[in-house]
């Protein structure tokens, strides 16, 4: 699948990412998609699929790691952990772990622990590598992020309450969290969470802090799994979780008290193009059904195919250009990451963000349409699929916030560009005399405007 790299960065892949490449497409779609209905038959029902862990899943990372596909995320030139791909390179890999619902697990690429393993692996101290970096890595167990809370507008991030007070060589932890991602799998051993240190001053971005806390700690409860549009994603689940008086040791700190505005920001950016081209994979998939359905001769509505009905060409046409266009704003934030950094990418990260769902939204509605009753039942993977990207719009920040800041940005330009496009008509108008059209009238062949001037 090498060949399909967009010309416009083919040039920036190296020979060994395009041959990982090819080998994460195959993997995808000869192991991984026909693997997915096994993964969900052995999750099962009943409170008894909280504690699954199916075996078809530990059978996909056998066959991953003999191939070499294992912890693909990490960056080069970022973290000694990387085993040598660039964002852009990554990304691309991702692209195809994204048509799969269990493809990004099955290398060890899958959310929330990709971000928790890069925050422990930039900013941890050795004591904390050691002790969850590395199994992590491993794959021999799972985290959760807790960062978002219920009484407050966690979309402002200054607004998380979750109370950390330092007692002796301990953290006590009180408050709630909610959307904690993968709190609902057994083997989710560590939350790494965000909180609020007591006492920490009236610089608003210098009072969050984030914390280590194992999952068995005393005083944790979880009291619910959240659904999403009714899928509850089990075992994986997005706890509703409370902390009473929960003591931690004061090592377990990550890089130090009001730091975690510069930790999460270092974690979010990698994630949310990770999350962009997983979700082009999905939009890739849908396409590839609707294509399917319109083409299935065993249903023609009125005598036709569905293919040569009403506006069906053109869905697919837009389709394919939508996915194509959005594929280009990610890559062009992969590629800005890798040559300056997350942070000073971060407006094409957010392109990125606020563009892709909403294309895929887009796409899938489209495949959901031309499947009719179908499209919006188990029979297809549309519907889940659409479920699943409709939170993107949510997750690592609403869309609003991407837009308010961007359109803040460019708003930036407003006095420049005026001033441009003012001496722009100046010196329009000198020409219009120069050539003595003055005394045209508005709405001949020279805007009003400028005859005004």
């Amino acid at each position: 699948m090498s060949a399909k790299i967009p010309a416009i960065c083919r040039d920036r892949v190296s020979d060994k990412a395009k041959k990982t490449l090819d080998l994460v497409a195959k993997f995808a779609e000869e192991e991984c998609i026909p693997a997915d209905p096994v993964f969900e038959a052995q999750v099962g029902q009943g409170e008894a699929r909280w504690d699954a862990h199916p075996a078809i899943l530990e059978e996909l990372k056998k066959k991953a790691r003999s191939q070499g596909l294992w912890n693909l995320f990490f960056p080069k030139g970022h973290y000694k952990e990387s085993p040598g791909f660039s964002n852009l390179e990554y990304g691309l890999m991702a692209e195809w772990l994204g048509r799969s619902r269990i493809a990004s697990e099955a290398v060890n690429c899958s959310a929330p622990d990709t971000g928790n393993m890069e925050v422990l692996a930039r900013f941890g101290n050795e004591a904390q590598k050691a002790e969850w970096l590395k199994p992590l890595m491993e794959g021999q167990i799972r985290s959760a992020f807790l960062m978002t809370e219920p009484q407050v507008a966690s979309s402002d991030a200054k607004n998380i309450e979750m109370s950390i007070r330092r007692e002796g060589n301990e953290y006590v932890l009180n408050g709630q969290k909610w959307w904690s991602s993968g709190a609902g799998d057994k083997r989710c051993k560590l939350y790494i969470v965000m909180g609020k240190i007591e006492g920490s001053g009236n610089d608003p971005y210098r009072q969050q802090s984030v914390i280590l806390v194992p999952s068995n700690t005393k005083g944790i409860t979880i009291h619910r799994m959240l659904s999403v549009y009714g899928y509850d994603d089990a075992p994986h689940g997005h706890g509703h979780l409370t902390f009473e008086n929960v003591r931690v040791p004061a090592s377990n700190l990550v890089l130090g008290e009001g730091r975690g505005f510069e930790i999460i920001q270092g974690r979010l950016g990698p994630g949310r193009i990770h999350h962009a081209m997983r979700t082009i994979g999905a939009a890739e998939r849908a396409l590839e059904w609707m294509l399917m359905r319109v083409n299935d001769k065993r249903k023609m509505p009125f005598g036709k195919l569905l293919k040569d009905q009403g506006v069906i060409l053109e869905w697919i046409a837009r389709s394919r250009v939508e996915i194509d266009a959005a594929r280009l704003v990610v890559l062009n934030a992969a590629i800005k990451m890798d040559e300056h950094g997350p942070k000073a990418a971060l407006t094409e990260i957010a392109q990125a963000k606020v563009l892709v769902p909403n294309m895929a939204l887009t796409v899938i509605d489209r495949a959901v349409q031309a499947f009719g009753g179908g499209g919006i039942c188990q029979d297809t993977p549309l519907a889940n699929m659409w479920a699943q990207i409709r939170t993107l719009k949510f997750a690592d920040g609403p869309d609003e916030v991407h837009l308010n800041q961007m359109g803040r940005n460019e708003n930036k330009r407003g006095q420049e560009v005026t001033a441009k496009i003012q001496a722009q008509e100046q010196k329009t108008l000198e020409l219009l005399r120069k050539a003595n059209l003055t005394k045209l009238e508005p709405g001949t062949t020279v805007q009003s405007r400028f005859a005004k001037l």
